[in-house]
């Protein structure tokens, strides 16, 4: 899924076709639409068996108690920016004879006036001064900002900045004495705890919903490049985007931002990000301008099953090392393609996304000790972070299995006008998968036209017959090295009984 087309809603595949993943943006607005300030709240539970912590009301405090705390807070956000209308999409329409030829009125495509998309959504005052935290995809391209306060008041809203990889903006409003919220630490988050998520859903006017922590440390949702999702059944639709998800104290531990949905409505999933990542965004941006992450400079996966098995990996836990860039701190530091790291800083790294992350917040000039499996010996080594390029795409995939090896995948030698086409440097030698015959068992490889095979169980395969000769030496298992999208990855292809 992936990482949407903002505000309008965007929709992509998650967990089959029928089950779609909502942005919740902003929802469309017309310009005469309601938007009171009505609130529901739903019924609350049996609290007699909640947890400690975040999740227990104090004595003698409702639900009710908090949400009157914490309302104020938030805000309706309203977005407007100018529409392209017909003219503008496509040129033609403004040609006298394309507009008779279809039958189309003269004055339509010259006279029409530029139309204004109004969207909206929610946000969260986390300081007294005016600075509004929200979604990046409710603000994305907008013209003009407003925010609307629970008491009635409106602002004129200034987008500080914005950062897409992890769907936060921030805003700032000319007002002081705001009714900031407290945030909470989202790494002491629980499963079961209970949570109110904060909006305004469909336009309809601040909404107070009740849930649970279904889940925590969410990621490979393909929202946005850099995930960490606390997911709750609290309802989210349409226009909770940017809104609060807090704890039974009031403490702001997440951003409302997504759902999982065959409607596009409310179907109990929903994601928001959690406190701590919205907070190291918001101080980079209000003391940058921009947000600064750690780079290591390592391209990673995760370390699946047959990946183990292929590279022969004792290690069952850890992300696998596919790649390490020149002059990257990773490669000052002695790390080595097919290492599996095992923890950074003493913190075990389960997945490639988890990794990604605690590199990310680290920040550029960090020291940390990473811990790490090379040909079956543990070592550790120390790297410094630098900052992390802004068009450097999101590290990360998993492997592919196959049925059988390679039958169905078609070869080319790699030829200089293919490697300017895909612009693969001169130091990656290898053979161009040029097609995938479909309904072959090579569709099941994970590989995909345009990928560079670089090794075959690690035997170099500069040309097409190289491959041959590597391929036919293989049994029931491979693993391949692949470039793809300019980065190198492994996959391991398996033969599977019929």
């Amino acid at each position: 899924m992936g990482p949407h087309s903002p505000p309008v809603r965007a929709t992509a595949s998650l967990l089959g076709a029928a089950l779609m993943l909502v942005p919740a943006p902003s929802c469309r607005r017309s310009p005469g639409a309601a938007g009171g300030a009505a609130s529901v709240v739903q019924a609350a539970p049996d609290l007699a068996n909640a947890s400690r912590g975040p999740a227990h009301l104090a004595a003698g405090q409702s639900i009710a108690d908090v949400a009157a705390r914490v309302t104020p807070s938030v805000v309706n956000v309203f977005s407007e920016k100018r529409a392209q209308n017909g003219a503008e999409l496509s040129p033609f329409f403004s040609d006298p004879f394309f507009r008779f030829f279809f039958d189309q009125p003269d004055r339509g495509w010259r006279q029409a006036p530029p139309r204004r998309e109004q969207s909206l959504g929610s946000g969260v005052i986390v300081s007294p001064d005016g600075v509004v935290v929200t979604n990046n995809h409710v603000v994305a391209q907008a013209d003009k900002i407003r925010v609307a306060l629970k008491d009635g008041r409106e602002f004129a809203a200034k987008l500080v900045g914005s950062d897409p990889k992890s769907d936060v903006a921030v805003l700032r409003v000319d007002a002081t004495g705001l009714p900031a919220i407290s945030l909470g630490d989202s790494s002491r988050i629980r499963i079961g705890d209970l949570v109110l998520a904060i909006g305004n859903p469909f336009g309809i006017g601040q909404t107070v919903t009740l849930g649970i922590v279904s889940a925590v440390g969410r990621a490979n949702m393909g929202i946005t490049d850099y995930e960490d999702f606390i997911q709750t059944d609290a309802a989210i639709n349409p226009g909770n985007s940017g809104g609060a998800l807090v704890t039974m104290d009031g403490q702001l531990i997440g951003i409302n931002t997504a759902i999982v949905s065959r409607s596009g409505g409310y179907q109990g999933i929903g994601f928001a990000i959690p406190s701590n990542m919205v907070q190291d965004v918001k101080n980079s941006i209000l003391q940058h301008g921009k947000v600064i992450r750690g780079w290591l400079g390592v391209s990673i996966q995760d370390l699946t099953e047959d990946l183990g098995k292929s590279m022969d990996i004792a290690a069952r836990a850890g992300v696998l090392v596919s790649d390490v860039s020149a002059d990257s701190p990773a490669a000052a530091a002695g790390l080595k393609r097919g290492d599996v790291i095992t923890a950074i800083d003493g913190v075990k790294t389960t997945d490639s996304a988890h990794l990604r992350n605690q590199i990310a917040r680290a920040g550029k000039g960090t020291k940390v000790r990473i811990d790490l499996v090379r040909d079956g010996a543990t070592q550790t080594l120390t790297a410094t972070l630098g900052e992390a390029p802004a068009e450097l795409a999101p590290d990360g995939v998993t492997a592919a299995e196959g049925k059988e090896l390679f039958a169905g995948v078609r070869l080319e030698e790699l030829d200089a006008r293919e490697r300017a086409r895909l612009r693969v440097p001169p130091t990656v030698r290898g053979v161009l998968v040029s097609h995938i015959d479909p309904g072959s068992p090579g569709e099941g490889t994970g590989l995909r036209p345009g990928d560079i095979i670089v090794e075959v169980d690690r035997k170099q395969t500069p040309s097409v017959e190289a491959f041959q000769k590597a391929a036919n030496t293989t049994g029931s298992r491979a693993l391949l090295l692949v470039f793809r999208d300019g980065f190198t990855i492994f996959l391991s292809v398996s033969k599977r009984a019929p």
